[in-house]
């Protein structure tokens, strides 16, 4: 699935997608501006030097284009038959005191939002892009965690440790993936083989990667917006790998001291997988036999028709939630798609709930009893993190439909070529518009099924609401 790039031109609906932006931003419930105490404690944070020295380590960073907010830098190295990985992760516990300013406008906000005309962070920018960031050539104290890989890529044993890093190099997907694939020395040289040595856990485990094309809207110099939809690179899965087994690390620790934060997900319901079944064969891609991570697995991602199937995967990845204890484990602590117990530890400039987990995962690691902040806190992290999730999914959506019908609004009155990804009810379906990349809702002929080419009459298309409408 190639990428696919779609421009709102400057132009009188520019104009209105702007304003409309402007106003969905300005619509969240949530505060933009940080306050002057949240911003001076984020540029005054002094955290206690580590003890452990870890500056002659080559770390690497791995991040898209112009990132700045970096909680992840790695080190991989073969150690006798199996590797040696160290995944350093930015030590945000250290910079946040509990109980103020900034504390509390993190958990305001829960985790970064990313709208189309910039973002809103869950830190001050002078924390999460300088201060507390694995930026290149600076010395910063990281939660490093290091592991032993046997030959096949098991963990055959890990530590967490605070330590002082000094990260030499801020790399890119495109350009990493260009370089594995010419055979050149970088710091991910081993990326490709340990990522697909956990792969292989992955599926021994009966693991599941979704893996959806991602759909980003960006703007662009001259002031237009674009939609881009493209699939992951190989090397995105493979360092996605690295950030899996320390989630897992993290559970562990977390469960073998009967305090802490789990990400679940329950298992699909045979209902689920009935219609997704069915789906599959009316796709004509049918699922007979296997785990259904092993089908997703085995689709061609250059098939047209991969992505409506992915797109009805969706339903079988519903259901995500956090699991708080303290004392008694959860009956339940698996994350299905993972197929192994889960936490969020590895992203704490962005996500709230990671900063929980590392600073819990440190105190077991050390030996220690855990910090009473977090303790004393963690009944309040499901509800934050789910009213910060639906901010995030409010926000993408909308920006999205948004500037979908500013894409359209040339076409008003025009018959649109579309195909049928999934069925709705009273005669509707959702259809994928290859040209602009647009997906809608729209009426459709009886007897249409997924897959079906189908051309409904585009009649309105409401850039400040977001809505396009079509008719037979």
């Amino acid at each position: 699935m190639p990428q696919r790039r779609a421009h709102v031109a400057p132009s009188a609906a520019q104009s209105e997608l702007a304003e409309a932006l402007a106003a969905l931003r300005a619509s969240l419930d949530t505060t933009v501006e940080f306050s002057s105490q949240a911003e001076a404690e984020a540029a005054s944070a002094s955290p206690s030097a580590p003890e452990l020295d870890l500056r002659d380590v080559p770390f690497a960073t791995l991040d898209p284009p112009g990132s700045k907010d970096l909680d992840q830098a790695f080190h991989l190295a073969r150690a006798g038959s199996g590797f040696d990985v160290r995944y350093a992760i930015a030590d945000v516990p250290s910079f946040v005191a509990p109980g103020g300013a900034l504390d509390a406008a993190a958990r305001e906000r829960g985790q970064t939002l990313y709208a189309a005309d910039g973002s809103i962070p869950l830190h001050p920018r002078a924390l999460s892009e300088d201060r507390a960031s694995l930026l290149p050539g600076v010395e910063r104290p990281a939660l490093v965690w290091t592991f032993r890989l046997a030959a096949d890529g098991e963990v055959a044993d890990f530590r967490l440790e605070r330590a002082l890093i000094r990260s030499r190099e801020q790399l890119e997907y495109a350009a990493v993936q260009r370089s594995v694939d010419a055979g050149e020395e970088t710091p991910a040289t081993l990326l490709r083989e340990i990522g697909e040595l956990r792969l292989e856990q992955e599926r021994a485990r009966g693991g599941a990667s979704l893996n959806l094309p991602d759909e980003e809207v960006v703007r662009a110099d001259d002031g237009s917006y674009a939609i881009v939809r493209r699939s992951p690179l190989p090397v995105e899965e493979w360092n996605a790998q690295l950030s899996l087994m320390t989630g897992m690390a993290a559970a562990s620790l977390m469960l073998d001291a009967k305090v802490g934060v789990l990400r679940t997900m329950p298992e699909p319901d045979e209902k689920s997988f009935e219609a997704f079944r069915r789906q599959t064969e009316a796709l004509g891609r049918p699922w007979t036999t296997g785990a259904y991570g092993e089908y997703l697995r085995g689709l061609d991602r250059a098939d047209p028709m991969t992505l409506p199937v992915l797109e009805a995967a969706a339903m079988l990845f519903r259901g995500a939630g956090y699991a708080v204890f303290d004392g008694d484990v959860p009956p339940d602590v698996d994350q299905a798609a993972i197929a192994a117990p889960y936490a969020h530890a590895t992203a704490p400039l962005r996500r709230l709930v990671d900063r929980w987990s590392l600073a819990i995962c440190l105190a077991a690691a050390s030996g220690q009893e855990p910090p009473a902040w977090a303790r004393e806190s963690l009944a309040e992290l499901p509800g934050l993190m789910q009213a910060s999730s639906q901010r995030a999914s409010k926000l993408n959506s909308a920006t999205i439909n948004c500037v979908e019908a500013a894409l359209m609004t040339p076409y008003v009155g025009s018959r649109i070529d579309a195909t049928v990804v999934e069925l709705r009810d009273g005669g509707r379906a959702t259809v994928q518009i290859a040209e602009p990349a647009v997906t809608a809702s729209a009426p459709v002929p009886v007897g249409a099924a997924p897959g079906d080419s189908v051309s409904p009459t585009l009649v309105r298309a409401d850039i400040m609401k977001g809505e396009l409408e079509f008719a037979l």
